[in-house]
């Protein structure tokens, strides 16, 4: 009888844990500033940044990122605290005010430096970065560094430096001395990119354009068992397939070498795009993650939001990151989940992918159904920005609802850089069984807040066939919607073994072009998509690829000389499908 109440309570308290913990969804929902530099914007004014870095520093996660005047807190990783701030000195006459910029921490004391190819910016410090109050440590860098980190190794007391963006030269590391933070010595190359070997490496959208020698940046140090894992982005920040790769040393300045499952961060399917140019960090219970560059490249190629990916270190020590499903709720850091593997997943699925849209306006070839598409580059405009403009969006059938995600686009917006203060994003979401009686959901109509990629996780899941977005103000720009994003679970089945899996690439030693691999399957009717998994080893299948209505996909990423394993499953509104059979390519 003990047993049973024990395990009934245990249960209960479970249950209650699960309830009380938080998700988010990517692309993150901060406040994006406006793309500050005029010859970026001759298509259109938008939201960007890019190359992120997030430290757990004193009981706050702390993030930067490329031209935001300013920087942001949280003490969740869900709600997070903008803090205006410029750190350029006006005799600095470039137009990156903060770009790419390290972010680290000695002790008590946070760092921050920017990019330059000069010699004459500083390296800031604070002790209390929750409010602006930053000093300079460091009058005149004399690294002159482009995409640098500041790695502080806390075993030896020792600082480095790592830095390089460019498609011509390697990355580069150098001592810093403990006193001063100045160079000690010349800069050792410590990563080259290797296309001809690595295909993920290579230029193009998906590893398929030759008409330049991709880039390697965003170097950024981690230590783990004492191994130094240096962490370099390629192909370009541009690209859906912009990845993060990982060499591995016994020493801070090398030599490295090449992990081989790589690239440990890579999504280049689903709706936000790209895992590339990041930073790896712990959490305040001491879990890794992992955050990255998400793409857009729509009204220029560097229009760019921020994902975060749960990350870590395996038993054999080889560090990876989990994108599957990456674009989902996902859990943020609690005792009561586990943060490994689908562990993280919710299991929330996407109830409205290409389900039927209807609108009060349209704006030209902005269509409805963009907003439902799972493609973040494209999106659905009304044709003003008047209260009352929406978007209705029908699950097909009562669903369980758990939550929302709004992403809006820009479309004939005004600002460029941060704006002092704006409006925020005022909205209703309605529901109806019968698209004819409606009961509000959500009521934002007072909201101030900027609310970008605004992500809503129901306290009570709700039952319902549509919902109605209803505009009431905009921050600035039309009505427009990239995504109108519902999860939770339908009433059907969920779709069954995929059939027929086959990975068609070149055999070894014959020739061929065995950095790619075909697959095909047999289309699975209960599908809305599927997730590919490839590795190097049958137990380490880190690598993920989202793919959407189609029984192919030709994959560009692989490494030339070395065998591969793969499998897949399908998934709809109702859940995940079992996994296939394992496939090896030698």
């Amino acid at each position: 009888m003990n047993k049973i109440i024990l395990l009934l309570a245990a249960t209960l308290f479970f249950t209650w844990a699960d309830a009380q913990q938080r998700t988010y969804c990517n692309p993150i929902n901060v406040d994006y500033g406006y793309c500050p530099i005029p010859n970026f914007v001759t298509k259109g004014k938008h939201r960007a940044t890019a190359d992120p870095v997030i430290t757990y520093f004193k009981d706050k996660y702390y993030l930067f990122s490329t031209n935001q005047w300013g920087y942001w807190h949280s003490s969740d990783m869900a709600d997070w605290t903008f803090v205006p701030r410029k750190f350029l000195r006006p005799e600095h006459k470039v137009y990156d005010e903060l770009c790419a910029p390290s972010l680290s921490y000695v002790n008590d004391t946070l760092l921050v430096v920017g990019s330059t190819h000069g010699k004459d910016f500083p390296i800031w410090m604070s002790t209390n970065p929750q409010v602006d109050n930053w000093k300079e440590l460091v009058h005149k860098f004399e690294a002159g560094a482009w995409d640098p980190q500041i790695f502080w190794d806390k075993d030896t007391d020792e600082v480095y430096l790592y830095y390089g963006s460019s498609n011509m030269y390697p990355l580069y590391g150098v001592k810093l001395n403990r006193k001063t933070f100045q160079p000690e010595g010349e800069p050792v190359p410590v990563v080259a990119l290797n296309d001809d070997e690595h295909g993920w490496e290579r230029f193009g959208e998906y590893n398929d354009n030759t008409f330049l020698q991709p880039f390697t940046e965003g170097a950024f140090m981690t230590k783990y068992n004492g191994k130094y894992y240096l962490q370099y982005g390629a192909p370009g920040t541009e690209f859906s397939v912009y990845a993060d790769g990982v060499y591995v040393s016994d020493k801070p300045l090398g030599p490295f070498t090449y992990q081989d499952f790589n690239p440990f961060s890579y999504k280049p399917g689903g709706f936000a795009r790209g895992a590339g140019h990041g930073a790896t960090y712990q959490d305040a219970k001491g879990s890794y993650w992992h955050v990255s560059t998400s793409v857009i490249s729509v009204k220029n190629n560097f229009e760019r939001r921020i994902g975060i990916w749960p990350a870590g270190f395996d038993k054999d020590d080889i560090m990876y990151s989990n994108t599957a499903y990456g674009d989902y709720p996902t859990y943020l850091p609690s005792e009561s989940k586990a943060h490994t593997g689908l562990l993280s997943f919710t299991g929330w699925m996407l109830l409205n992918y290409n389900k039927p849209v209807q609108v009060s306006s349209t704006l030209g070839g902005f269509q409805p159904n963009f907003a439902v598409d799972e493609d973040i580059k494209t999106y659905w405009s009304a044709k003003t920005a008047n209260k009352g403009e929406y978007l209705i969006t029908d699950l097909g059938e009562i669903s369980t609802i758990n939550a929302i995600q709004i992403n809006y686009a820009d479309q004939d917006v005004t600002f460029m850089g941060k704006p002092e203060t704006t409006t925020g994003h005022k909205y209703i979401l309605y529901t109806s069984d019968d698209g004819k009686k409606w009961k509000v959901l959500i009521d934002k109509s007072k909201n101030t807040k900027d609310v970008p990629h605004d992500y809503i996780e129901l306290k009570t899941s709700v039952k319902a066939r549509y919902l109605k977005l209803e505009n009431i103000q905009m921050p600035t720009g039309k009505f427009a919607i990239s995504g109108l994003r519902i999860f939770g679970k339908g009433n059907g089945e969920k779709p069954g073994t995929v059939q027929d899996f086959v990975p068609l690439r070149a055999e070894p030693k014959k020739k061929g072009e065995r950095r790619n691999v075909w697959f095909k399957w047999q289309q699975e009717p209960n599908a809305d998509g599927y997730v590919i998994y490839f590795g190097k080893s049958p137990d380490k299948l880190y690598g993920s690829i989202m793919v959407y209505g189609k029984n192919e996909y030709y994959f560009s990423g692989l490494d030339r000389s070395d065998a591969y394993y793969f499998r897949i499953e399908a998934f709809n509104n109702n859940g995940i499908g079992p996994l296939s059979e394992i496939k090896e390519s030698k």
